[in-house]
């Protein structure tokens, strides 16, 4: 994914407004299981959920195993400690909204967690395996945000998941497609996360987990990944259920290029950073590669069509029906990017909001205009706003619920979030985090993760309403509904219908939920029109 309307920040640190304070955790009897690689002894909070941090799930992608398929972990001798969060992916400090209880940053980062509410390996409970978001440079699994203790409370094992970020997890090049014996390169990171699906097969019945009920989720980048590891042959028999939250591998926003695109691009890396092969960029330091790839632009790099993860196009493994056939909810926010990703410079005037959208569409501006208005200076602001949302991330996740509906032979549910986060607490005015300007209209990007998760508490730079609450219980209650049985559908809630291409229902989430008639399928349709014609479908 290139962009975000997440908050880029300085370089200093984020301030603790941003997390509650954490639960303790202590160990207890009994909170040592034994894994594939051996014996892990984690802690309990003080709910009593056991809690597995740092657990390795692949060997260190250092050295020689740099930009490498990831490769299983080594077995080790006594019990290993999980009571400490791994380090962090290598990434640049980017996002403001972004807090981190990791162990610091190294390229050693392929861990992951686990929170298990089961007190013993006989339970079969169901599984939420955990992608974070971050635009495929940026994130982290310790994020309080991902917290996987609320989705525990309700029964569920939850897991985050750390894999290779921006040019350590995408890098794709002519001498490492040769040394593969896939004839791949590039979609290390994906790579990663297969692994970890792997992992959790192997291993989450050892804390309680049923191997055959994993469901994947993830937002933003994150759900770029769900919709990619549904579409790639190596998480066959993996999943049993998929959740998207703003974004997919389907649109003009993280597209699948070429393999011999994404070797030009790791060429072109190469030479800027002043080496001509393969084992110089090995030679180089972590942070030495990390500074290259701030230089040469962060977000250059892209997965891709390598013949491996991807065996061609995602949308046509998706039009095909190859991608995993299982049920799928997903959906997006209402304001998931503002007028400026289309107005530029332009005014926000009926004539400045046409010229804009001229420049993006030429000869085909007048059909986006009639399906975007703008005669009114509050109407150009408004549907400016609206383009620019659907082309960040509508569109993706449009045509993965479309194309899942009409291939994938399990219930789809698309729901829209309308909730905009409150005002900003007086005490954390200010701090690093914090939005600046006038309170959001609508559900910006990323909002609804503590939401979903039940995470509220975790994040103190908002002041949280009853309402607030209500919603977070209403959508948690949906997500943790579809986890356990693949409908999001029970007691006490709205009833949300499963996705009908020729009658869809659209489930929108605010403080009163209902599932409405979709209104906006025409843009969809043009703008999937117009990106058809772009390469790399």
């Amino acid at each position: 994914m290139k962009r975000s309307n997440r908050t880029p920040r300085a370089l200093a640190a984020v301030g603790v407004m941003m997390m509650a304070t954490a639960l303790p955790a202590v160990a207890q009897a009994g909170d040592t299981v034994r894994v594939a690689s051996g014996a892990v002894a984690g802690t309990r909070t003080a709910a009593g959920i056991r809690l597995f941090r740092g657990l390795p799930y692949a060997a260190p992608p250092v050295g020689a195993l740099r930009w490498r398929e990831p490769r299983p972990v080594a077995a080790w001798a006594g019990v290993r400690s999980a009571a400490q969060f791994g380090p962090r992916c290598m990434q640049p400090p980017i996002f403001a909204d972004m807090v981190f209880r990791s162990s610091g940053m190294s390229e050693d980062c392929l861990y992951l967690n686990v929170w298990t509410p089961a007190r013993s390996s006989a339970e079969k409970l169901p599984v939420l395996v955990y992608f974070y978001g971050g635009g495929f440079i940026a994130g982290d699994g310790s994020e309080p945000r991902y917290d996987g203790e609320s989705m525990a409370r309700r029964g569920i094992v939850a897991v985050t998941v750390n894999y290779r970020l921006g040019v350590f997890g995408l890098l794709a090049h002519p001498q490492l497609t040769a040394e593969s014996p896939h004839h791949a390169s590039g979609n290390e990171g994906m790579l990663d996360q297969a692994a970890a699906l792997r992992w959790v097969r192997e291993n989450i019945a050892a804390f309680g987990g049923d191997p055959a009920r994993v469901t994947i989720g993830g937002e933003s980048a994150g759900s770029i990944s769900v919709s990619a590891l549904m579409a790639s042959p190596l998480s066959r028999g993996l999943i049993a259920g998929a959740i998207g939250e703003s974004g997919a591998q389907l649109g003009p926003t993280s597209p699948a290029v070429p393999l011999s695109y994404g070797e030009q691009v790791g060429t072109r890396f190469a030479t800027a950073a002043g080496v001509a092969s393969l084992a110089e960029l090995r030679a180089l330091s972590s942070q030495e590669i990390l500074d290259a790839a701030m230089r040469f632009g962060p977000w250059s790099f892209h997965a891709v069509q390598d013949g491996y993860f991807f065996p061609r196009a995602p949308g046509e493994i998706y039009a095909a029906g190859e991608q995993a056939r299982v049920p799928l909810l997903a959906g997006w926010n209402t304001a998931e990017s503002n007028a400026g990703g289309v107005l530029g410079n332009d005014p926000a005037t009926p004539e400045g909001y046409a010229a804009a959208v001229r420049r993006l569409y030429g000869d085909r501006a007048a059909d986006v205009l009639r399906l975007y208005p703008g005669a009114t200076p509050e109407q150009a602001m408004q549907s400016a706003g609206e383009l620019a949302g659907d082309r960040f991330l509508g569109l993706s996740t449009w045509k993965w619920l479309e194309l899942q509906a009409r291939t994938g032979a399990r219930p789809v549910y698309r729901y829209l979030y309308a909730r905009p986060r409150p005002a900003v607490r007086a005490d954390a005015a200010g701090t690093p985090g914090a939005p600046t300007g006038p309170p959001a209209t609508g559900a910006v990007h990323s909002a609804e993760i503590e939401y979903a998760l039940g995470n509220l508490d975790r994040n103190r730079v908002f002041a949280w309403t009853a309402d607030d609450r209500a919603v977070s219980a209403t959508m948690q209650a949906y997500f943790a509904n579809f986890i356990k049985t693949g409908d999001p559908n029970g007691a006490g809630l709205a009833t949300w219908p499963a996705l009908r291409p020729d009658a869809p229902r659209v489930m929108r989430l605010d403080v009163t939920s209902a599932a409405e008639a979709d209104r906006t399928r025409a843009r969809y349709e043009l703008l999937d029109q117009l990106f058809a014609a772009a390469p790399w479908r």
